[in-house]
């Protein structure tokens, strides 16, 4: 069918009030006003002032009440540890109206902040949900980060309560909650009244009598008398959520979600850019801790009155490549949304793709790809395997939802691949130089949002006001600083080549790494790869790129690298001056896949470096200083 996109774009540009005031009704309010957008106040100006909600009763409450109270509402997959549960909405309301009535009972109220910190199993949304009911602020903080890390969030968001799980379980290895949290509390200075604890069979926790409530025996008293517990109305601009980004400072920054807008641009967009109708099965491979976990596996599935997967595993190890094709398979998911890194990983353990024979994928419709640049090799060799659209599309922790992207609700725009496509209505995406002047087609320049930015949007930084002025808005003034750099085409088509930061310097040339590395991905042995610019006392610059092989591939390391040096000069240029090509086992990522390129280069240029507090295996770090030092980069030595 012919994409709905231009006009529905354009509805937006002419009238941005009445195009936000037509998809808030897609929301229950507890009451309104005929103001959608106040430009004088926050930062930016605010959505829905005045207007009141609750975002766990448009989640729950009134799918019971209209007519999905038996449909599954969430499904528990966890192949770490083989099981399995599902909850219907009418079960789901019940466990989240238990958990809420005994946070009340503590006196969480409205307005107080709860930091949840845990795996993911089901109590994990049941506790983002049951502050959400009660108008608290939950903060999630991804289980098994350091203590340090922990303290520091206890500290800026001084909350009144944790809810942690005993453990969390990660392929061969148990790792303990409670020792964290008890260290982290104490390195506070903040102390929250009460730990609330999920124990979980794996590796019971210690509670401290006076300081401790086992939550899952406090929930089960209060299923079994029935206990309810009313939503607490809220301002559609009072915080749903903080949650922390890493900062570049070291001080971590709290993105403060608020509870109206983000209802209204989710549900948006599951019908418009996802193609998502009630009732279906939508899974997001992630976890509760990221962004993604929050807006995709929790809330727009569920304000959506879709059925959501909680997935404990990894898309390879547990127990092989072809776990994602099972629970697709088993649970008639019909879209699956990813990190690019998962199908790297699944593309290296089984490049010929034959796990995908033993499952039926006859209902599953559409992978999305987000949460760091999808390579062309990547997209392309999902498309052959997989035979659905693969949409690659770019959006922020900042911005809780899509900046630009293929809108499948509307009717798919042409692919190209590389680019994310075109932007979702509330964002006007602008190149500019450093000037903040605008450059023309097909030039690489800071990506900016022109203000205000959308429902969804973060309105500011928990208790950092001038902090996220800095940060967001100083620098262009009128516009959202993103921190990416791209170009825009003629077709309106954006591409993502790299952050600010991974644009380099060779000889006066600005190049992007992005581009190197769809050069180095495109050659046949390599699984993944990774570009970084290290220090150079004639250029500037050079840039060095690491790559990891598919698995099965014996070819002489030596030889591949002197292919690869070939093909970035014949594709890029003896501009890029590319010169260095290392091969490595696994290059080091965040938990959430996110290749850690900063603390590569500090590496390779001998910089002092913090230990990233999200990284998923510290030890490849030292992996990286010991392959620059093999191949002569003293500075790694």
């Amino acid at each position: 069918m012919a994409s709905r996109y231009q006009e529905t774009y354009q509805s937006w540009k002419s009238d941005p009030m009445g195009f936000w005031q037509r998809a808030a009704h897609e929301i229950d309010w507890t009451s309104t006003t005929n103001q959608v957008f106040d430009p004088d106040a926050g930062q930016y100006g605010r959505w829905f002032p005045d207007w009141e909600c609750n975002t766990c009763y448009n989640c729950l409450d009134r799918h019971v009440e209209r007519g999905r109270p038996g449909q599954p509402a969430l499904i528990y997959d966890s192949p770490i540890t083989g099981s399995q549960k599902t909850y219907t909405y009418s079960e789901l309301l019940s466990h989240v109206q238990a958990m809420a009535a005994v946070l009340s009972d503590s006196g969480i109220s409205k307005g107080d902040r709860v930091i949840i910190y845990m795996p993911m199993i089901p109590e994990a949304v049941m506790a983002m949900l049951a502050c959400a009911r009660l108008g608290a602020i939950h903060s999630v903080v991804f289980g098994g980060f350091a203590a340090n890390e922990l303290a520091t969030r206890i500290d800026d968001a001084a909350p009144k309560a944790i809810i942690a799980a005993s453990c969390g379980i990660e392929p061969g290895r148990i790792i303990a909650y409670k020792p964290l949290v008890d260290e982290a509390i104490f390195q506070a200075s903040h102390k929250p009244d009460t730990c609330f604890v999920i124990q979980r069979d794996q590796a019971a926790a210690n509670i401290v009598a006076g300081k401790d409530i086992d939550l899952g025996a406090a929930m089960a008293d209060a299923l079994s008398s029935g206990r309810t517990i009313d939503c607490v109305p809220v301002k559609a601009t009072d915080p749903l959520y903080v949650l922390y980004t890493s900062g570049t400072t070291g001080q971590p920054k709290g993105v403060v979600r608020d509870n109206g807008g983000h209802m209204v641009a989710l549900k948006w967009s599951m019908t418009n850019l996802y193609d998502i109708q009630p009732g279906e099965v939508f899974w997001a491979a992630s976890d509760v801790g990221w962004v993604v976990g929050h807006s995709y596996i929790v809330y727009a599935p569920l304000l959506h009155g879709c059925t959501t997967v909680v997935f404990e595993g990894k898309p390879v190890g547990t127990p092989d490549a072809g776990v994602f094709w099972r629970v697709i398979s088993e649970h008639n998911v019909v879209s699956l949304f990813t990190a690019p890194t998962a199908f790297r990983a699944i593309r290296k353990e089984d490049p010929e793709g034959t796990f995908l024979e033993q499952y039926d994928l006859s209902q599953y419709r559409s992978l999305f790809l987000a949460g760091e640049r999808a390579d062309p090799e990547t997209v392309n060799w999902a498309a052959e395997k997989l035979g659905v659209p693969i949409v690659d599309h770019w959006w922020q922790t900042e911005t809780g939802w899509c900046i630009v992207g293929n809108p499948l609700g509307l009717g798919r725009l042409p692919v190209k691949p590389g680019s994310p496509t075109v932007p979702m209505p509330g964002y006007d995406v602008q190149i500019l130089d450093d000037a903040g002047h605008p450059l023309a087609t097909d030039t690489l320049g800071n990506i900016v949002v022109k203000l205000p930015l959308p429902p969804g949007c973060f309105p500011t930084l928990w208790n950092a006001d001038k902090r996220f002025f800095d940060a967001y808005l100083a620098e262009f003034p009128g516009y959202y600083k993103t921190s990416d750099a791209g170009t825009i085409d003629a077709d309106g088509y954006l591409s993502i080549m790299a952050r600010t930061d991974d644009i380099i310097n060779v000889a006066g040339h600005r190049l992007s790494t992005g581009a190197m590395e769809e050069v180095l991905a495109a050659h046949k042995d390599v699984a993944e790869c990774a570009v970084i610019g290290i220090a150079d006392e004639l250029k500037g610059q050079l840039p060095c790129g690491f790559v990891v092989l598919k698995a099965g591939v014996s070819r002489p390391h030596s030889e591949i690298e002197a292919e690869l040096i070939k093909l970035v000069r014949e594709r890029i240029g003896p501009v890029a001056a590319f010169k260095i090509a290392i091969t490595v086992d696994r290059l080091p990522k965040t938990r959430s896949g996110k290749i850690l390129r900063g603390t590569m280069r500090q590496i390779a240029d001998g910089e002092a470096y913090k230990m990233p507090a999200t990284i998923d295996d510290p030890a490849i770090l030292d992996e990286i200083t010991s392959a620059l030092a093999e191949h002569g980069l003293s500075k790694a030595s």
